[in-house]
């Protein structure tokens, strides 16, 4: 598995956390498809997603970048 922030496109306002329908910082792509997770998510379902995931396309740290902008 591979994590970078620069493969995909930057996740936008539109993209939803399959797991709550936040805002979703969180790409993981599977073999059979993508899910977009909010952090919290993505923090919480990381160990079951290490072992599956092709590739992880994580933007949480423009959590951080909106907090001081």
């Amino acid at each position: 598995m591979s994590t970078t922030t620069t493969t995909n496109p930057t996740l936008t306002a539109q993209d939803r956390c399959d797991a709550c329908g936040a805002q979703a910082y969180v790409r993981v792509e599977l073999e059979t498809g993508e899910l977009l997770f909010c952090a919290h998510h993505a923090r919480q379902h990381a160990g079951a997603l290490q072992g599956i995931a092709k590739h992880v396309h994580d933007e949480t740290d423009r959590l951080l970048a909106d907090d001081n902008a």
